[in-house]
C-alpha cells in the first residue's frame, strides 16, 4: 500500500453525517460534515430523513476529499460507522425510503414490546438469545411498526420488495449502486441491535422475526465487521474504491480507543453516552441492566463480545437547553454557565426524555428537575445538566463492575462532551477514577477507518492501533469520599421521581 494514500471514514450519526480523511499514523488530514433535520412528528417519536443522510453523505465525502486536495485514487479503503437502532425500510425496485428513518431515540413501539412481552417472558422474552431486553431502543419492533403502519409496505414486503436496514447499511447500498446492484450488507455490531441476531451463531434468528411480523428476506446478510462488502458505484464519489469496514459507532469508538483487551472500557460522550466493556470471545449475560452485545470481528477471526451501558440523553440534553429553552446560544458556553457557580445548588436535572435506559430501562420515566429552591440560578441548572451525564455514567460504571467481577481503574473517554474540561474533572471525582483522553477524540470515525484499512493490508492488524494511540490529557479524582457519596444518595433519590410517568392513556 503506497505511504500516499489514505483512508476515509464515513460517519452517519444521529445529529449529522461526517467524512474524514486519516493518515497512516491516525490523524486526521480533513473533515467534511453536515447537520440533518432532526424531526419531531409529536411527542417521543423522533425521525430522520433517509434521503437527506444520503445526500449529505455524498456531499461531505466530496468536501473532506476536496480540504484534503485529494481525489479518489488518494483513498485506500471506505470505512462506514453510524448511529445504531435508527431504521431505514426502502423500497429495493426505486431505492426510496417508504418512511422517515425511525431513530434510535423514539418511544413509539413501547406497546408492541410490551405485546410481544406479554406472549411470555416479559422484557427478557428474547435476552438469552440477543442480549437485549424488550425495548424501544433497538431496530426490530421499529421496522414492524412501519410494516404495520404504512400502506402497502406489508404487502410489498411480502413480495420481497422492502430492504431494512441500519444507517450503515443504507448508506452501503447506496455507495455501491443502490437500484443498479447495491450491496445490501449489515455487519455483525449492528446486526446485535436490532434484536433479531442470536448472539451465538450471529445469524437471523427466524423465530423472532416471526414473532414481529418480519420477513427474512428484508434483512441484510450478516458480514464481519473488517472486510470488503462492496467497491464505490461508478458515478460516485469514491468509484471502484473497496468499501471494508462498518462498525456501529459505540463499538467503532472501542476499536478506535485500542480496547483490544478483556477488561478494557471506552465512554463516548455524545448525544446519548456509551461505555463499552471487551469480555473476549464469550457472551456475558448481564444482572444489573447491562446489553450484552457484539464488540468486533475482524473477517474470519472469532468474534469479539462487550457489555454496553446505554444512556439516551447526555450531549442533547444541552442541545435541548439551547434550542428548546434558549439557555445558552451555544453549546461550548455551557461550561462557562457551570462553572460561574460553586455547586449545583442543590438542583438534579434527570434528562428521561425517552425513558431510562440502562440500568433502568424504564420507559416509562420522564425528565425531571428537582431540588429547586429560590436560591437556583440559570448556571446552576447548567451545572446539573453536565453533572446528569456524570451521574449517569458513575451508575453505568458500577453494574459494569458488579457484572464482569472486575473493578475499571480507569475509563478511556471521547466524543464532543470530552472538550469540556469542567465535566471531565466532575465525571473523574465522581468514579473515583482516572479519566483519560486521547490526542484524537474522533474515535468513533478512526475505528471505522481501521476495521477498513485492516481489511485491505493498508494497517496490518491490531497492534498498529495500539501503536498509534496516545493519551492527551488525564483527570484525576480530586473530591472526597463523603461529598463524592452525599451528591450520588441525592441523584439517586433524584432518578426515582422520574419513574411511573407514563400512564396507560398518555400517548
Amino acid at each position: 500500500m503506497p505511504d500516499t494514500q489514505y483512508v476515509l471514514a464515513i460517519d452517519q450519526g444521529t445529529t449529522s453525517t461526517r467524512a474524514i480523511v486519516f493518515d497512516h499514523g491516525g490523524q486526521i488530514v480533513s473533515v467534511g460534515q453536515k447537520e440533518h433535520e432532526q424531526i419531531f412528528p409529536r411527542a417521543g417519536w423522533v425521525e430522520h430523513d433517509a434521503a437527506e443522510i444520503w445526500t449529505n453523505t455524498r456531499e461531505v465525502v466530496g468536501l473532506a476529499l476536496t480540504r484534503a486536495n485529494l481525489t479518489y485514487r488518494d483513498i485506500a479503503a471506505v470505512g462506514i460507522t453510524n448511529q445504531r437502532e435508527t431504521a431505514v425500510v426502502w423500497d429495493r425496485t426505486t431505492g426510496e425510503p417508504v418512511y422517515n428513518a425511525i431513530v434510535w431515540q423514539d418511544t413509539r413501539t413501547q406497546k408492541i414490546a410490551d405485546e410481544l412481552g406479554a406472549l411470555g417472558g416479559g422484557a427478557d422474552r428474547y435476552k438469552a438469545k440477543v442480549g437485549l431486553p424488550l425495548a424501544t431502543y433497538f431496530s426490530g419492533p421499529k421496522i414492524k411498526w412501519i410494516l404495520d403502519n404504512v400502506d402497502g409496505a406489508r404487502e410489498k414486503a411480502e413480495r420481497g420488495d422492502l430492504a431494512f436496514g441500519n444507517t450503515d447499511a443504507w448508506v452501503l447500498w447506496n455507495m455501491t449502486g443502490g437500484v443498479q446492484g447495491g450491496v445490501h450488507v449489515t455487519d455483525v455490531t449492528n446486526a446485535s441491535r436490532t434484536m433479531l441476531m442470536n448472539l451465538d451463531s450471529l445469524t437471523w434468528n427466524e423465530d423472532i422475526a416471526a414473532d414481529m411480523g418480519i420477513p427474512l428476506s428484508m434483512l441484510p446478510e450478516i458480514r464481519s465487521s473488517s472486510e470488503v462488502y462492496g467497491k464505490g458505484r461508478e458515478g460516485g464519489m469514491v468509484p471502484g474504491v473497496p468499501i471494508a469496514g462498518i462498525l456501529g459507532d459505540q463499538q467503532a469508538a472501542t476499536f478506535g480507543q485500542a480496547c483490544f483487551e478483556v477488561g478494557t472500557a471506552k465512554n463516548t460522550y455524545g448525544t446519548g453516552n456509551f461505555m463499552l466493556l471487551n469480555t473476549g470471545t464469550k457472551p456475558i449475560p448481564s444482572k444489573n441492566g447491562l446489553l450484552t452485545t457484539l464488540c468486533y470481528k475482524i473477517g474470519d477471526q472469532d468474534a469479539v463480545y462487550a457489555l454496553e451501558g446505554s444512556i439516551a440523553v447526555t450531549g442533547s440534553l444541552v442541545q435541548w437547553l439551547r434550542d428548546n429553552l434558549g439557555l445558552i446560544s451555544s453549546a461550548q458556553e455551557i461550561e462557562q454557565l457551570a462553572e460561574s457557580v460553586e455547586d449545583n445548588g442543590g438542583a438534579y436535572f434527570v434528562p428521561a426524555f425517552s425513558g431510562l435506559f440502562a440500568p433502568y430501562w424504564r420507559s416509562d420515566a420522564r425528565g425531571a428537575l428537582v431540588g429547586l429552591t429560590r436560591y437556583v440560578n440559570k448556571g446552576h441548572i447548567a451545572r446539573a445538566a453536565l453533572e446528569a451525564t456524570a451521574f449517569q455514567t458513575r451508575e453505568v460504571l458500577d453494574a459494569m463492575n458488579a457484572d464482569s467481577g472486575v473493578d475499571l481503574t480507569e475509563l478511556k473517554v471521547d466524543g464532543g462532551m470530552v472538550a469540556n474540561d469542567a465535566l471531565m474533572q466532575f465525571q473523574a471525582d465522581i468514579l473515583g477514577v482516572p479519566v483519560i483522553r486521547p490526542k484524537v477524540a474522533e474515535t468513533t470515525a478512526l475505528g471505522a477507518a481501521y476495521a477498513a484499512g485492516i481489511a485491505v493490508g493498508y494497517w496490518s492488524g491490531e497492534q498498529d492501533v495500539i501503536d498509534n494511540w496516545a493519551e492527551d490529557k488525564r483527570w484525576e479524582p480530586a473530591a472526597d469520599e463523603v461529598e463524592r457519596d452525599r451528591q450520588y444518595r441525592l441523584w439517586k433519590k433524584a432518578v426515582t421521581k422520574t419513574f411511573d410517568w407514563v400512564d396507560d392513556d398518555v400517548q
